[in-house]
């Protein structure tokens, strides 16, 4: 006997997901937002990202356009830690996400050429993060 595979994780169904303001950890903090993007560049619309770090914790769904956004307080870490669900997973991902300039022993033992992947982008008053689940410009995750 040959053992199947698992089964894959979502859609996500929204009864009762997201709580209200859940992706607000600190309502005076800093916004970040982005998309989760599969393979072909396209958006994942049912994905669920959450982010924590030092007691701060956020959760949000994707819209149709792949959106997400967070406001929270920047961590003395300089960085959160994400978890993302999305269908087609047979188990959830890890990375993170760094403020601009700064840097750890882990970003640091990242390839040069793959850090920009982990760091999130000034954009007006806001920062932004993509999620590339494939393909060019992929997200590294960590185990």
């Amino acid at each position: 006997m040959v053992p199947t595979p698992s089964q894959t994780v979502g859609p996500f169904f929204g009864f009762a997901l997201p709580f209200d303001d859940d992706a607000i950890s600190a309502a005076d903090g800093i916004r970040i937002e982005g998309q989760v993007l599969d393979g072909a560049g396209q958006p994942v619309p049912d994905a669920l990202l959450e982010v924590s770090q030092e007691g701060q914790f956020g959760r949000c769904q994707t819209d149709e356009e792949g959106a997400f956004h967070f406001t929270v307080r920047k961590p003395a870490a300089g960085f959160f830690e994400v978890t993302l669900f999305a269908r087609g997973l047979l188990r959830h991902l890890n990375t993170r996400i760094y403020f601009p300039g700064e840097e750890d022993a882990v970003l640091a033992s990242i390839d040069p050429k793959r850090r920009h992947t982990l760091v999130a982008r000034g954009d007006g008053g806001v920062l932004r993060f993509d999620v590339r689940l494939q393909g060019i410009d992929e997200t590294v995750f960590f185990e």
